[in-house]
């Protein structure tokens, strides 16, 4: 029994570490709203439980699934714990003048977290931290040659993760602080293209398209550091407070420069590199998060938490998209888990946890001054296996989220000094978060009686 146990968590390591090279590049479906910094920002909200409760967690503790978005918290992990995640989404995307539907799915989060004395415990893992996944193709005509069509397209892919280790300490009854050191690493790979049909074409032979394009690669370390307190509000109620603060970091990068011509089949023809590995760098703005959460140490938990970050002090490096200017952004979350029964043998239903949450963020960008806002609705499910032992168990979680982000109104975007008026996009979309949670009980001392 116990070989069959060890090898089926050896097989889900394998399968994670199997996926996690394909983590990049897998993106969000179109969304042009990654194109603004460094591009579709997971503000370090967590995992699949954290997911079904809109986000929340902060001040959360849970001695089941691995919480990294608190490090803090890593000191209520009871057993060592493996935790993978799997992300799905479906979106529908409309402008003013029309709409595509889109959809993805790529490895979420890998995670492993163990008690390393009653006050200590670690954990490492891997998670993406930034998307970029745009495409979009402007049809008009050509400055004095109304006759003659151009269309103009802008193209952005790639994705930054990080590799992280975190540590808690308990200080004293009910407090504890951590911290998490992360490597920063990833690419991104942008371009805006040109391809001119001249009137009266007949064929593609004389069709070429003109292109610059930007590939960056980042690669530096990231810190932040959290706290959590735990007390009794009354005999059968406890609060918790926590905070989190991720400080600014500057990002190195080196970037590559070309300036290319395909033909209609995308073979080159002509290529001129204008930077070859140039250096720079662009910041990864300081992020704080508050979180306060009750529960009755039994079977619910209700949380609320807030999260600020510094979008307008960002610069990014030098290039496609990097003077687009951005402001400081905030985000509030609502939610809470409920497990009617735990140790119910009858009745499996009653030791579901279920869960549910709401939250409400501003986007970076402001045309025309106007905020632009995430609205969103979670919901999730923790289902545990029958198998489970005092050893060791397995969850399977499921997490989902129904959003709205942005709108249709038209707008004026300056960049590089620059105005047009374009288009806000709106987002509709529908994500949806596997995880599924290994406990186990290492370093068991062996007694003969």
């Amino acid at each position: 029994m116990l070989k069959t146990k060890s090898a089926g968590f050896v097989g889900l390591v394998v399968l994670g570490l199997m996926a996690a090279p394909n983590v990049y590049g897998q993106g969000l479906g179109n969304s042009p709203y990654s194109r603004l910094g460094l591009g579709d920002y997971s503000a370090n909200v967590g995992g699949v439980r954290q997911m079904g409760m809109g986000g929340v967690g902060v001040a959360a503790p849970n001695s089941i699934n691995v919480n990294d978005l608190n490090p803090a918290l890593l000191y209520y992990t009871a057993r060592t714990t493996y935790e993978v995640g799997f992300n799905g989404q479906y979106k529908t995307l409309r402008n003013a003048t029309s709409s595509n539907k889109t959809g993805s799915g790529n490895l979420s989060y890998l995670a492993l977290s163990l008690p390393i004395s009653k006050s200590w415990a670690a954990s490492v893992g891997l998670r993406p931290l930034s998307s970029v996944d745009y495409e979009s193709n402007n049809v008009g005509t050509v400055a004095n040659d109304p006759n003659s069509t151009q269309i103009i397209q802008q193209k952005g892919e790639g994705e930054i993760s990080e590799a992280y280790m975190s540590h808690a300490y308990r200080l004293a009854k009910g407090l504890s602080v951590g911290v998490t050191a992360a490597y920063v690493f990833g690419t991104i790979d942008e371009s805006v293209g040109s391809t001119v049909v001249p009137a009266g074409t007949t064929t593609t032979d004389d069709i070429t398209k003109s292109a610059l394009n930007d590939r960056v690669h980042y690669s530096d370390f990231a810190f932040r550091g959290g706290v959590h307190y735990r007390g009794k509000a009354s005999e059968k109620l406890n609060y918790n407070l926590g905070a989190v603060y991720s400080f600014k970091s500057n990002l190195s990068g080196t970037r590559t420069t070309t300036l290319s011509r395909t033909d209609v089949n995308g073979l080159v023809l002509e290529q001129i590199t204008l930077a070859n590995d140039e250096k720079g760098a662009a910041n990864l703005p300081a992020l704080a998060q508050l979180g306060v959460s009750f529960d009755n140490n039994k079977n619910w938990s209700a949380s609320l938490d807030v999260a600020q970050q510094q979008w307008s002090k960002f610069k990014g490096f030098s290039g496609i998209g990097a003077t687009i200017p951005l402001d400081n952004t905030l985000r509030l979350g609502l939610g809470g888990e409920y497990t009617p029964d735990a140790t119910s043998v009858e009745n499996y239903f009653k030791r579901i946890s279920y869960r549910a949450g709401l939250s409400v963020s501003q986007l970076p960008y402001r045309p025309n001054g106007k905020t632009l806002y995430d609205r969103a609705v979670s919901w999730g499910f923790a289902f545990p296996m029958p198998s489970a032992t005092p050893l060791d168990a397995t969850v399977v979680s499921l997490g989902f989220t129904y959003g709205q982000r942005g709108n249709t109104d038209a707008s004026t975007l300056v960049e590089g000094g620059t105005s047009r008026t374009i288009s806000n996009v709106k987002e509709d979309y529908i994500r949806m978060q596997l995880g599924v949670t290994l406990n186990n009980r290492w370093f068991i001392k062996r007694r003969i009686e």
